[in-house]
């Protein structure tokens, strides 16, 4: 029996967020957010003004109980006294 699939909702997408790049016309960095499928190609300009714009990486994942093996590296991303960051 063939499964038929289900048609994505654009509610079910990752939410991306960018940033507008200073130019010479328009110094004023904007930040945004659009939902996208994980299968677009990340956006080259703003979709209304047409500047360019890069994809921000924020966040990230790590399983609970993983810890970094250098406490400098810990140290210089967390301001918790170098303590673990969110768990």
């Amino acid at each position: 029996m063939a499964l038929t699939p289900i048609p994505s909702s654009r509610s079910d997408m990752p939410t991306y967020q960018y940033q507008t790049l200073p130019t010479d016309e328009s110094p004023e960095v904007i930040t945004f957010e659009i939902k996208q499928s994980m299968m677009d190609a990340a956006l080259a300009v703003h979709p209304e003004t047409g500047q360019p714009v890069r994809r921000i990486i924020s966040g990230g994942f790590r399983p609970i109980g993983l810890r970094s093996r250098s406490p400098e590296v810990m140290a210089t991303s967390c301001s918790h006294n170098g303590g673990p960051c969110c768990g």
